[in-house]
């Protein structure tokens, strides 16, 4: 099996279990406080915590990683967040859980804070895009398995059946890291603290991160919301039918794989606009009330999202070492705008469905994918920088 081949393969199952895992508790919502006997906002916590997690300790994780190397990263953050999966299926307690799932997304953090640098630094040039769009395109599989799959287990076989299966997914995947992923052969350690203000000052890096907040911020504040509209009149859809509408996940597997494609061939900079114009017509699609129509638009929202995620993602890196900033410090600082996206944008899309309904979302999310496409379009007039 050729290399490509092998890390493709290992970090689009990274992705899957890194997303399954992190999501694992939000079908499980109504399952949780009934069984700990909580508020349904108390629940969410289960979700926000493993976020918070996660977001806060990206900032660690992506400055440790140029000390420490990115493969023994990987591997401890997989098998460490499935292991600490499976004590959540066993939590004696409601905040046991809570503090399990903390824990979840600390761990989680290894592997979203290097994978990008990994590729950058293990693949030629000519595939790197393609790839970190396979492995975008994994975590948007992975989310998708995190949610259908807890919730059909849970109406079988309970809330804690539920974690312990998603857990031995991560579990399974972390085992195929294991065995495909090339330890690194290109990594050089090197310092960090005077490389910091780079990675804060470069325009097209924040021009990225920007990207990453806004684009991830209108795509929650959809979902968030989506809910809500699904199971008000005109359509009426019990909650099992309205959760069902994950299931055009995959179209964002297949976008970001072939966005990948399509930049290595024309380049980031000519690709990333159509993501920005796709989301955009997708959202307007969601606005009449007729349920396959706004399918199709919830499909092409998710395919433009994953689209600017996957070419966002995995240029960050890029940029970041041909400006001679740490490629995993630089990949951090895109993951926690991206994170704190969705924990501020994404969150607001609840004061906008109270103040007028679904077409306040809408409006609420294009702001963020207009700011999106404007600085896709500007980042065609920011200078390319030569590879040091």
């Amino acid at each position: 099996m050729s290399t490509y081949r092998r890390i493709s393969i290992a970090l689009f199952a990274a992705g899957v279990a890194t997303f399954a895992l992190l999501y694992s508790t939000q079908a499980l919502l109504p399952e949780l406080s009934a069984a700990f006997e909580v508020t349904p906002a108390q629940s969410a916590w289960s979700l926000s915590l493993a976020t918070i997690g996660l977001g806060v300790a990206l900032l660690i994780t992506g400055p440790l990683s140029e000390k420490a190397g990115r493969t023994p990263l990987i591997h401890l953050s997989l098998i460490l967040s499935g292991l600490i999966g499976l004590a959540c299926a066993v939590a004696p307690g409601w905040h046991a859980l809570l503090g399990l799932r903390l824990a979840q997304g600390v761990a989680l953090a290894g592997l979203p804070a290097v994978a990008t640098a990994y590729l950058r630094e293990e693949l030629p040039a000519s595939f790197q895009a393609r790839a970190a769009g396979l492995y975008i395109g994994g975590t948007a599989l992975g989310g998708m398995v995190g949610r259908l799959a807890s919730g059909t287990v849970a109406s079988a076989f309970g809330w804690r059946w539920a974690l312990a299966t998603i857990a031995v997914i991560g579990l399974i995947c972390a085992g195929l890291v294991l065995a495909l992923l090339p330890a690194s052969r290109n990594f050089v350690p090197r310092r960090q603290a005077a490389m910091t203000w780079r990675a804060l000052t470069d325009p097209a890096l924040l021009s990225l991160y920007a990207i990453g907040a806004c684009s991830m911020g209108a795509f929650v504040a959809v979902y968030n919301a989506l809910g809500f509209r699904l199971t008000s009149a005109p359509f009426g859809l019990s909650a099992a039918a309205a959760g069902a509408v994950f299931l055009v996940y995959p179209v964002g597997t297949l976008s970001s794989t072939v966005a990948g494609r399509l930049a290595d061939r024309y380049g980031r900079r000519a690709v990333m606009p159509f993501g920005c114009l796709l989301t955009a017509a997708g959202l307007l699609l969601t606005l009449p009330d007729n349920l396959p129509v706004m399918i199709v638009g919830l499909a092409l929202l998710t395919g433009g999202f994953f689209c600017v995620h996957g070419l966002a993602s995995g240029w960050v890196p890029v940029r970041a070492h041909a400006g001679d900033v740490p490629a995993g410090q630089a990949a951090s600082l895109y993951l926690f705008a991206y994170y704190a996206g969705s924990s501020i944008f994404g969150s607001l899309s609840g004061a906008a469905w109270s103040a007028g309904g679904w077409v306040a979302v809408v409006a609420l999310a294009a702001v963020f994918v207009t700011v999106s496409g404007v600085l896709a379009g500007a980042l065609r007039r920011v200078p390319i920088l030569a590879a040091r």
